[in-house]
């Protein structure tokens, strides 16, 4: 199998299998990670109704950042979506790493929300 595939497939399978305990309903959703190796994409999800009630992204026009693949703009995106996901109502979330290492910038954009106001 091609090495590049091989890596995909256990990336699906750890997503898959975090997203088995998970589940996101109106009083608290799933907060969605993805990271690539430019960017940061952050989602507020109900499951239940297949809504995103909040995004943020180091791809948003007004995030003014310099750098979009460091840790810096992963914590900025935490906090601007924090202060997206209180302006729609939302306090606690469920917290999904979507199958990437819980450090780096995934830990920075968890202490981002956290910063600005939403509870794991």
């Amino acid at each position: 199998m091609n090495k590049n595939k091989l890596k995909a497939k256990r990336q699906w399978r750890r997503r898959k299998g975090t997203r088995k305990t998970m589940i996101g309903t109106a009083d608290k959703p799933r907060l969605a990670v993805f990271r690539s190796l430019n960017h940061v994409y952050a989602q507020v999800i109900d499951d239940l109704e297949g809504h995103t009630l909040a995004s943020a992204s180091t791809r948003d026009k007004g995030m003014g950042l310099d750098k979009t693949g460091g840790i810096d703009a992963a914590k900025a995106v935490g906090q601007k979506l924090a202060e997206r996901a209180s302006a729609a109502g939302v306090k606690k979330v469920v917290f999904d790493r979507g199958g990437f290492q819980y450090h780096g910038r995934v830990k920075a954009l968890a202490d981002g929300a956290r910063e600005g106001g939403l509870q794991f």
